[in-house]
């Protein structure tokens, strides 16, 4: 036969909660205890009000650009449910969902974006990389942390969080060829939020699914909803399952939407249409959840009332860590960047200048020839 097929697939959409409220209770059966419900939904809520203070901040001159997570919640949310908690969690810069149900103090992610360091100075304990800006290089340090932990003999596997547009970047096919290649325990979570600032989906990928991309490197591709927190429960926990038990990568798109802004300097309103914004509301992941629960006689308008005190108090309780934390050192940009300090660099520690190398260690110049520069 001269003509026969070489490879044939299919890519499965996973949906358990849809929008309308339809649970799917043989999908959804066993997949997240009730009491866990409420708490996922709580959280949530309390991270979505989070965003509104944390706008507030920005437009009030106390913090710098920030990304806004509203609507996108449910997707690191629900890996951070399914994970391990010695997994790590590799995000981009919409993840503060997952990254605060894995311990994460919200006043870290605050101080990131008021530009202080110590917002990345993530604990050790929680396997938490800090916050990446440039545009797909944390799927690389994934890679890397899974070869590590393969290399070591070690269960803990690796899952990174990146967007749509992150997917057209060379450090992506770079980091899915590697981790294929070599059998790495990486989970590849793509947020398909439609946007990659202003560049639609249809500009990024011609291919009906993202999802696609992940099996031309030969791993296994499933597409979800990526507002529906069973769904991305159930496809991560199979994806880690797959990853620790046969040290094969996974990817994952989860179809989701930033209702936001790209950040507090974009306007959406030049580029997007507001009724695909309207339309998208209706899929919130929050609205479903509470619609699951009220069903199920598990939440009602009192509980939702001291759940708004509660995320008040706590938010509010956030933000004065945030700005009551004491003055950075100039000592800082040396005492955290070096393991020890050579002459040299104690000198220009001590100086903070780079033409007074000649000076002695731990001699500082005068007013007069430090140009009165503090």
């Amino acid at each position: 036969m001269p003509i026969r097929t070489a490879f044939k697939t299919e890519i499965e959409h996973v949906s358990i909660l849809d929008e309308h409220g339809q649970f799917d209770a043989k999908l959804g059966a066993g997949l997240i205890p009730d009491g866990d419900v409420v708490r996922l939904y709580e959280h949530m809520s309390i991270c979505r009000h989070l965003d509104e203070v944390a706008f507030k901040l920005q437009r009030s001159g106390r913090m710098g650009t920030y990304p806004q997570n509203m609507g996108q919640e449910a997707t690191s949310l629900g890996a951070a449910y399914a994970l391990d908690k010695t997994d790590w969690m590799v995000p981009c810069y919409r993840e503060n969902c997952g990254l605060f149900w894995r311990g994460l103090p919200m006043e870290y992610v605050l101080l990131h974006w008021m530009g202080d360091e110590r917002g990345n100075a993530i604990p050790r304990e929680l396997f938490c990389m800090p916050l990446a800006i440039p545009i797909g290089t944390q799927m690389l340090h994934a890679a890397g942390l899974a070869w590590a932990a393969k290399y070591r003999g070690e269960k803990q596997i690796a899952c990174t969080f990146f967007g749509d547009g992150a997917t057209s970047e060379g450090d992506f096919h770079e980091a899915m060829n590697f981790a294929a290649n070599l059998d790495l325990p990486v989970v590849f979570l793509c947020q398909n939020n439609s946007w990659a600032i202003s560049v639609p989906g249809k500009i990024q990928c011609s291919a009906p699914t993202i999802a696609q991309r992940g099996l031309a490197y030969g791993m296994h591709s499933v597409q979800c909803d990526g507002n529906d927190v069973f769904a991305m429960v159930k496809v991560v926990r199979d994806a880690a399952k797959r990853a620790r038990e046969e040290h094969r990568p996974s990817f994952i798109e989860a179809v989701t939407y930033r209702l936001g802004d790209h950040t507090t300097a974009d306007d959406a309103r030049r580029y997007r249409d507001q009724a695909e914004v309207e339309l998208w509301k209706t899929r919130d992941p929050l609205i479903r959840v509470r619609s699951f629960l009220k069903e199920r006689k598990l939440w009602n308008d009192s509980k939702e009332a001291e759940l708004r005190e509660r995320a008040e108090r706590e938010v509010s309780a956030a933000v004065q860590r945030a700005e009551g934390i004491e003055a950075p050192s100039s000592n800082d940009v040396f005492d955290h960047t070096y393991a020890t300090l050579d002459p040299q660099l104690l000198t220009q520690r001590e100086t903070l200048r780079t033409n007074s190398l000649g000076q002695e260690s731990g001699r500082r110049p005068s007013h007069a020839q430090s140009g009165g520069a503090h």
